[in-house]
């Protein structure tokens, strides 16, 4: 009985509503500075390298622990400078990166006064874990928090962003937008993001090149003892034969998955490689136009009614357990550069919600995981139905409404931002 009791108790404090009311809230401009003139660029790479033997991120329980890197990882950051406007962006091979690293590492550089700084992941499941304390995020994919973990994100994102701050150097900017066809396939819903847009930096000699992908880095098994980067890294280190750095983010990535997964990381990266050589940049012209808005919107209350394995006894439960995880407010951040605009979000959008995203901000692309980590975005219908990847849907179906009326802000801001 007094078991029965206390299993009673427990069940009924678990389903007790401890998330409270969430305030709806319009979004709020943060910041926005606008700049044009002669561009100027620098880029760096620093060894992403945790404290071994640390857990591999990315998959269910019982994970991997890995003791060596069968490839290295890497943080690469570019800066972007225009007079006095600057901004910086950071790619660290993780599967996703909280708010509050990203809050940390631009603390550490506050005093090379960016305007804007982007913290991105390029998920890879099979890095390293143990840097987000998040009680969802240890159970779901980044494994036990460990501070040394956490430190080496931190300290590795802060050398390469000083480093790149420190390479400026006149530069010349050139776009390149198409697409490469048949590399993926969309896991759900109707298509997958095939676009691929390369932004290239060049001085006296390659500088940095940004390109924006979308395709689920799972190629390496998930049961290794080894941390791989995957096909990012992969790609990466190719084009960065060339010279410069090469900084490799996802867009629209949520259901797009690697159509062809024979051969590995390596053999997508080639394929992709040489999709690329089929969209070559054109240079942008002079003078370039280098802007920033970020925004702060409220974010919905966390909805576990959809989640897979949660049975319906438990679902306050899970609504308590991610509340306590979930920040109130999110950002999201637009960044022009040229003729090109990318809107960078916490979430994981599929191909149709990148496609409202990028309408409200009048983007070119969104930037996937970038400055904090909010699970997966789909349209209202689909998470109204618990279809496609709404199943990975941390909030409910108002959530892609809210980003859009934020990305909408922020283009309005950035609009309105005269240059300096």
């Amino acid at each position: 009985m007094a078991t029965l009791l206390a299993v009673g108790g427990a069940y009924a404090m678990a389903s007790f509503d401890w998330c409270g009311r969430w305030e709806r809230a319009e979004p709020r401009l943060a910041s926005a500075g606008a700049a044009s003139g002669q561009l100027r660029a620098g880029a760096a790479r620093v060894p992403l390298e945790p404290p071994y033997p640390v857990v591999l991120a990315g998959y269910a329980p019982p994970r991997s622990v890995a003791s060596r890197a069968s490839f290295p990882l890497y943080a690469r950051a570019v800066v972007l400078q225009v007079g006095a406007e600057s901004v910086g962006l950071v790619t660290v091979d993780l599967l996703s990166l909280p708010a509050p690293l990203a809050d940390e590492i631009r603390a550490r550089v506050a005093g090379l006064g960016l305007g804007e700084l982007w913290v991105v992941a390029t998920h890879s499941h099979t890095s390293f874990g143990g840097y987000d304390s998040r009680l969802v995020s240890e159970l779901a994919g980044t494994g036990r928090f460990r501070d040394g973990s956490r430190a080496a994100v931190v300290e590795a994102a802060v050398q390469a962003v000083t480093a790149a701050h420190r390479a400026l150097a006149p530069t010349a900017l050139s776009v390149g937008e198409g697409a490469a066809p048949g590399l993926t396939s969309p896991r759900t819903g109707a298509d997958a993001d095939e676009r691929l847009t390369r932004l290239e930096l060049t001085g006296a000699g390659p500088i940095a090149r940004l390109w924006v992908y979308s395709a689920h880095p799972t190629l390496v098994e998930g049961r290794t003892e080894a941390l791989d980067p995957d096909w990012p890294g992969a790609l990466a280190a190719k084009a960065d034969a060339a010279g410069g750095v090469t900084l490799v983010v996802q867009g629209s990535v949520g259901n797009s998955t690697v159509a062809d997964p024979s051969g590995g990381p390596e053999a997508f990266a080639a394929r992709l490689f040489g999709a690329a050589q089929s969209v070559p940049p054109a240079p942008a012209a002079a003078p370039v136009r280098l802007g920033h808005a970020r925004v702060i919107l409220a974010l919905p209350r966390p909805d576990a009614s959809r989640l897979p394995g949660l049975p319906g006894l438990l679902r306050a439960a899970g609504d308590n357990v991610m509340c306590q995880s979930s920040p109130r407010t999110a950002e999201v951040s637009l960044l022009q550069l040229g003729p090109v605009a990318l809107l960078a979000v916490p979430v994981e959008p599929t191909a149709a919600s990148g496609r409202a995203l990028e309408a409200a901000a009048h983007a070119q692309r969104v930037v996937a995981l970038a400055d904090g980590y909010l699970g997966y975005l789909e349209p209202a219908a689909v998470v109204a139905g618990g279809t496609g990847e709404s199943r990975r849907q941390y909030f409910g179906p108002t959530f892609e409404a809210e980003l859009a009326r934020a990305a909408g802000v922020a283009a309005a801001a950035l609009a309105a931002t005269p240059s300096r």
